[in-house]
């Protein structure tokens, strides 16, 4: 109370007056809080029953320390620390700090007009008033900066609070952590589950810049392996996120149920690893489809592909890219020609070798070996 003490030292009101003050205490603080009550519509319900009289409590005791520095015999006191305290649990009550202020505002006039009605009949010099109308509002200044203080406090404490549980609850999604685990996380956190979930990974600088832009319930994560951030989008619009992420570098996951979330991680991830211009992963199945087992797919093509494997490099390579224009183009040779940027003759040649190295390959089960061996072009 550093400026209500240096104020105070210019101001000691005598005994009779700080007697006659004190003896009004309990009606100027019932006062003080009956008029908070009307003029302040979040309190209108709060300062009634027991918690009233707490508060009625609370009142008299920071009106009486006030009256200790008033006679110039303030011991100190911890009035800073209970309006601090007052702050805090302010939040806790879900009052804004506008609240709080407005309460002090109309406290301040109702309290002065109590204390100079008192004042001055017990004998208060008229070229005193004035002093004590200063420090009385100094005073209340303090305590509701002491106040809203706790209540900024008490605001950041809970912000972090509640992002790190945010946080965990979007580790354990990519974690593919249970239902029962999911639900107990979300609950912490204040997080109301959605229908979908659809992940999104960028580098991790983009992470928090993009997150602002969408929907205020995705969780996001900016510190995963390899400089990498997450995420979770609930409920998306897929045109419109790819629309809203056109500027960033960003591989977007299939939509999921939000248990199952885990699973458009682990696609996104995948699709990163294949190519770096992937952004859809929706538009890139077959080559996620026949990516998925590695080594099956390389044992498929041996064996599919083992007659090309005794030829020239150079000529396997050929016939192997006519192949697939082939299987894709369903045969049609000026097609092929086109794709291949070759003459439909030569088409016509290089078919003819491969029929003579795969005399099955009219074969269903041949076509089908084929097409997947050769959907993924390989370097």
């Amino acid at each position: 109370m550093s400026h209500a003490i240096r104020r105070a030292s210019e101001l000691a009101l005598d005994e009779t007056t700080v007697t006659a003050l004190r003896a009004e205490l309990k009606t100027t603080a019932d006062e003080v809080v009956e008029a908070i009550i009307d003029e302040v519509p979040p309190y209108a319900n709060a300062l009634s029953g027991r918690m009233g009289g707490t508060i009625r409590r609370a009142v008299r005791t920071a009106l009486g320390h006030y009256l200790d520095l008033a006679s110039g015999h303030a011991t100190g006191g911890d009035a800073g620390d209970a309006a601090y305290e007052l702050g805090r649990g302010e939040v806790r009550d879900g009052r804004s700090m506008d609240a709080l202020l407005s309460a002090y505002r109309v406290g301040a006039r109702v309290a002065w007009r109590c204390l100079a009605a008192g004042a001055v009949p017990a004998g208060l010099p008229a070229a005193e008033v004035a002093k004590f109308a200063e420090l009385t509002f100094a005073y209340i200044d303090e305590l509701s900066a002491a106040s809203a203080a706790g209540h900024a406090d008490e605001l950041a404490a809970r912000g972090r609070a509640h992002e790190r549980h945010l946080e965990h609850l979007a580790r354990d999604l990519l974690a593919g952590a249970s239902p029962e685990v999911l639900l107990a996380s979300a609950q912490r956190a204040g997080w109301q589950p959605s229908v979908s979930l659809t992940v999104v990974l960028l580098p991790a600088a983009q992470a928090r810049p993009a997150y602002r832009t969408l929907d205020p319930s995705t969780l996001v994560l900016d510190d995963l392996p390899d400089a990498t951030g997450a995420l979770l989008v609930p409920d998306a619009d897929r045109s419109h996120l790819l629309r809203q992420l056109t500027d960033r570098t960003a591989v977007v996951g299939p939509a999921r149920p939000w248990t199952r979330a885990s699973a458009s991680y682990a696609r996104a991830v995948r699709a990163r690893s294949l190519s770096s211009d992937i952004r859809d992963t929706e538009d890139h199945l077959p080559e996620l489809v026949l990516s998925a087992d590695a080594d099956a797919f390389a044992d498929l093509r041996a064996r599919a592909l083992a007659p090309l494997w005794t030829l020239p490099v150079a000529t396997a390579r050929r016939l192997e890219e006519t192949l697939r224009a082939w299987l894709l183009h369903q045969g049609r040779r000026d097609e092929v020609a086109a794709a291949l940027f070759v003459h439909p003759q030569t088409v016509r040649y290089r078919m003819t070798q491969l029929r003579e190295l795969f005399p099955d390959l009219a074969s269903p089960q041949r076509v089908l070996e084929l097409t997947l061996a050769v959907g993924l072009r390989v370097s």
